[in-house]
């Protein structure tokens, strides 16, 4: 009753926020795939964002029906030819099309048209997220965390010295700090001995001396690993954030730059999965991304945008896996194709959707599965 308690209260502003980010991914990666089919003269039958009965509908000048369905969990186009919104081909209808209809038909297109228009998606997705980073960057800044403590692990060195949540070091050994990161250089940079701490508690100025230590903590893929510090981490708070405004260029390349950080983040926690070194305790589902945006919307819009660009480049690289049903899926068979001289079997294909839509399950049900065993998750 707790979980279905805590996800009541979190409708309110949970629900709306998720509504938002997750209809704003799907919308631009099936716009991808939409502008790249009409430049080359692909004939669309439905644009939809979500599934299910559709709350509104209408058809523009061209017939491409767009559909807003209930459920907000994706979205896909249909194009002529296919048989189904996963794009499997309808060869029971290409055998009977017309010379005009194959001219508009999806499957009858040139390999390399195909393969432009499936990776138009993700690459959507991308080209989001590095524009919403690009955005923030320039408009509001790069954010930093500053100097104000939020927590403070238990017998550290900085809970020896006294230090208290909310204090606000302001300089360390004499050398002023503004932002958590030079903080913690200057503390790492410290070899041996105590550190002299200038702090504001209250309004009121102290020196605390604090001597760093090694403790061991969790890194992003779930190892223990050893760092040397004081023990504390910032305030979680959007006033204790710094922002630095950079220009417009600047901020393009922090934003690819970012971008490729998490693509590459996951592709080495996977390399680390099917290696033994890391589990899959780390893989996310539904639960988790409505939590997150609920934490994030509470925090301000800022937070809000900063997580569409973070969860685009996730769905943008997920459908890219070699899966069949996902868009990478339809990319390793055009790879086939090309190989080959010619389609896939039909029963390859079929085969391969099927097992295709059962490893999505699983990793559905397995990643569904982390986020309720997580403790606190609502």
């Amino acid at each position: 009753m707790s979980v279905l308690h805590n996800l009541i209260a979190w409708v309110p502003l949970g629900l709306p926020a998720f509504v938002l980010v997750i209809t704003t991914i799907v919308f631009f990666h099936e716009l991808g795939h939409f502008s790249v089919a009409r430049l080359f003269g692909v004939r669309i039958e439905t644009f939809s964002i979500g599934f299910g009965p559709a709350i509104a509908k209408w058809k523009d000048r061209q017939g491409t029906q767009w559909k807003i369905s209930w459920i907000p969990l994706g979205g896909y186009v249909k194009f002529f030819g296919d048989a189904t919104a996963a794009s499997t081909p309808d060869h029971e209808l290409e055998e009977r099309m017309t010379p005009e209809e194959r001219a508009v038909a999806f499957p009858c297109k040139p390999l390399y048209q195909r393969v432009l228009i499936v990776a138009a998606g993700p690459i959507a997705n991308f080209v989001l997220a590095i524009a919403v980073f690009a955005a923030l960057f320039t408009f509001v800044g790069l954010p930093s965390p500053g100097t104000i403590i939020g927590d403070i692990t238990p017998h550290s060195a900085a809970a020896r010295a006294g230090l208290h949540t909310g204090d606000k070091i302001t300089a360390i050994d004499g050398k002023k700090v503004t932002t958590f990161d030079s903080m913690r250089s200057l503390i790492w940079q410290k070899k041996g001995g105590a550190v002299d701490l200038s702090l504001l508690r209250n309004g009121r100025a102290l020196h605390v001396s604090a001597a760093p230590h090694e403790f061991q903590t969790v890194n992003l893929f779930g190892d223990k690993v050893t760092i040397r510090g004081l023990g504390i981490a910032p305030l979680n708070d959007p006033a204790n954030f710094i922002y630095t405004r950079v220009s417009p260029v600047q901020a393009v390349e922090m934003g690819a730059a970012e971008t490729w950080a998490r693509v590459d983040l996951t592709f080495r926690y996977i390399g680390r999965i099917f290696t033994g070194r890391s589990n899959g305790s780390q893989l996310h589902g539904i639960f988790e991304v409505a939590q997150a945006t609920r934490q994030q919307a509470a925090n301000g819009p800022y937070d809000l945008i900063f997580l569409i660009a973070v969860l685009s480049v996730s769905i943008g690289l997920v459908n890219l896996f070699p899966i069949p049903v996902l868009d990478g899926g339809h990319l390793l068979y055009y790879g086939c194709e090309a190989v080959l001289g010619r389609p896939l079997g039909v029963r390859a294909q079929d085969i391969g959707f099927r097992l295709g839509l059962a490893v999505i399950l699983g990793l559905f049900l397995f990643a569904t599965w982390n986020d309720l065993v997580r403790p606190n998750l609502f």
